[in-house]
């Protein structure tokens, strides 16, 4: 199912000559709309400033053109949040010497949730059941003679604060936004016969203006209604797969074509994927990738798929695999470009424990992709050396996308533990929700294993319940390791995620600051770099006290 909305809007300036109230209502396409949502919004702009008009306008149409530029995978109160406080510093910036202010109410609707972002005194109602519901604060001041009197708007003051809220749709529920113009001169009493009586939304939301304005008011008065009709999918990859219904390709064969790909040869196939080279019209290399035969009507299979796919659109960079369009595909799979190279699992079993040169400038990239994907809100959950490709041009890439996670986008299914054992963090096995620091903690195992061929805290099998308490030093099995390397790692291996780094930039930046230090082996001990000269020395030193010994009893 797809969410599926009806709405409507009013407004009128009433006695006053200008209308300072704004009103936004943003439906995207539905690729578009399963990621970030549909935005209504209303603005009401203050008429002892500047410009209110102008504060209330520009603010809803940054709002409605930037929100939709933001990353797809950033969390809607993330999304918002930004882009209010760079417009609260706009409004601040371009009054002339003057206040530039407005309120400020909007309201996304996605999926099965909806989020609120409120500043000033306009209001937000849920319309249910026959009941009226106000679920946002009017932030005025109390004292008697000031109730219109804001203590909260955009451009007010240099700190914004604004006010978000989250919560469950239901169908059949209406979202009720109106301006101070409507709700001062009409009692609650009033709003829910309006509703009541009035079942077309254009026909309510005019008649709350109209009603205002007849009432006494004064002001200018908008009213802005949103009516779920039917809820949508509970997740993204739901709505992802709804909105492409691609038929799962059968078994492919050397020299077959499938939508224009020629299969050269199947490179692996597991329970959760098939993967095959192919090769374009301009006999460029592609990997295909697809579900076995046997995940056809699996519940989730099909989403996971698209969702990992659409998850790598999202990160395009130098260290993600580029993805292909695909225009012309009919089937059910994604295509990635195959890069010249190995992953550094095939390097590590070639070449055993990695030079530490090498090693620290590949914890370097690592970082730095890691980083990356982390401020597109997105975890990838399965960091390990099978999943991280060292290129012959030098470029690292991080693959295999099947088990990321978007907070807000994905579905976190409880006492699911996604990952290979020795890579998960320890506070994934006591049920915590994915987070930034069980990816640093993956990364800094895989390091861990790169530079001794060893796990911290040893090799964790499936379903195995491990107990972590200290981790194993790098130094026994590197004993070339720098100190401040050694308890770099050290620090990232923390059982506790409070005390690791709290981002891949805070690694990074210790890293890149060591490397201006001698990367170049701390001294050894003398017996481990001249053990023949330190065993004979102490030899000598033995006869000779010997000798000494045996004079001091003869004379005795």
């Amino acid at each position: 199912m797809t969410l599926q909305l009806s709405f409507a809007q009013a407004s009128a300036s009433g006695p006053r000559e200008e209308n300072q109230d704004a009103l936004r209502l943003v439906t995207p396409n539905p690729e578009l709309a399963a990621s970030k949502g549909f935005l209504f919004a209303l603005a009401d702009g203050v008429s002892q400033c500047a410009d209110g008009g102008l504060a209330a306008r520009a603010s809803l149409q940054a709002l409605a053109l930037d929100y939709y530029a933001t990353p797809a995978t950033w969390g809607v109160a993330q999304a918002l949040d930004r882009l209010l406080l760079a417009q609260n510093r706009w409004l601040r910036a371009n009054g002339g010497g003057q206040p530039l202010l407005t309120t400020l109410s909007a309201l996304v609707l996605r999926g099965r949730r909806f989020t609120l972002a409120h500043v000033g005194d306009c209001r937000i109602y849920r319309w249910a059941a026959g009941q009226l519901q106000r679920i946002s604060e009017d932030h005025v001041w109390d004292q008697p003679g000031m109730q219109h009197v804001l203590k909260r708007a955009l451009g007010l003051d240099q700190h914004l604060q604004v006010d978000y809220l989250e919560g469950e749709l239901q169908a059949g529920e209406c979202f009720v936004l109106l301006s101070d113009g409507v709700w001062a001169s009409l009692s609650e009493a009033q709003i829910r016969a309006v509703l009541r009586e009035q079942i077309d939304l254009q026909d309510a939301a005019q008649t709350l203006v109209s009603s205002a304005h007849l009432s006494g008011s004064q002001d200018n008065a908008s009213a802005l209604l949103v009516r779920i009709e039917q809820l949508g999918a509970s997740n993204l990859g739901d709505s992802l797969a709804q909105l492409q219904q691609w038929p799962l390709p059968s078994a492919l064969r050397s020299g077959q074509i499938i939508d224009g790909w020629h299969i050269e040869q199947t490179l692996g196939h597991s329970r959760q994927s098939v993967l095959y080279r192919v090769r374009d019209q301009q006999q460029q290399p592609w990997l295909l990738k697809t579900l076995p035969a046997e995940r056809k009507d699996e519940p989730g299979a099909q989403q996971g798929l698209l969702l990992e796919e659409w998850f790598l659109r999202r990160v395009a960079g130098r260290y993600f695999p580029e993805v292909h369009p695909a225009g012309k595909r009919q089937h059910l799979y994604y295509l990635m470009r195959e890069y010249p190279g190995q992953t550094l699992a095939q390097l590590f079993a070639h070449n055993g424990p990695l030079p530490l040169a090498q090693w620290q400038s590949l914890a370097q990239q690592l970082l730095q992709a890691v980083g990356a994907l982390h401020r597109r809100n997105i975890l990838h959950r399965d960091i390990k050396p099978d999943n991280l490709h060292l290129g012959e041009d030098g470029q690292l890439r991080l693959l295999d996308f099947g088990l990321a996670f978007c907070p807000g986008l994905s579905e976190d299914r409880a006492h699911e533990l996604p990952g290979t054992p020795s890579f998960i963090a320890p506070e994934a096995f006591e049920g915590e929700p994915p987070s930034p620091q069980q990816d640093l903690y993956s990364v800094a195992v895989a390091l861990f294993y790169l530079l001794t061929g060893h796990y911290p805290y040893g090799e964790i099998e499936a379903f195995q319940h491990p107990r972590f308490t200290q981790a194993i030093s790098a130094s026994r099995y590197r004993p070339d390791l720098p100190d401040w390397l050694e308890h770099n790692l050290a620090q990232a291996l923390r059982a506790d995620p409070q005390q690791r780094f709290e981002t891949a930039e805070q690694w990074l930046l210790l890293l890149e600051q060591g490397d201006r230090q001698q990367l170049s082996a701390r001294p050894r001990p003398l017996l481990e770099r001249e053990p023949l000269k330190v065993w004979r020395s102490l030899a000598l030193l033995s006869l000779l006290l010997n000798l000494i010994l045996l004079i001091c009893l003869l004379k005795g």
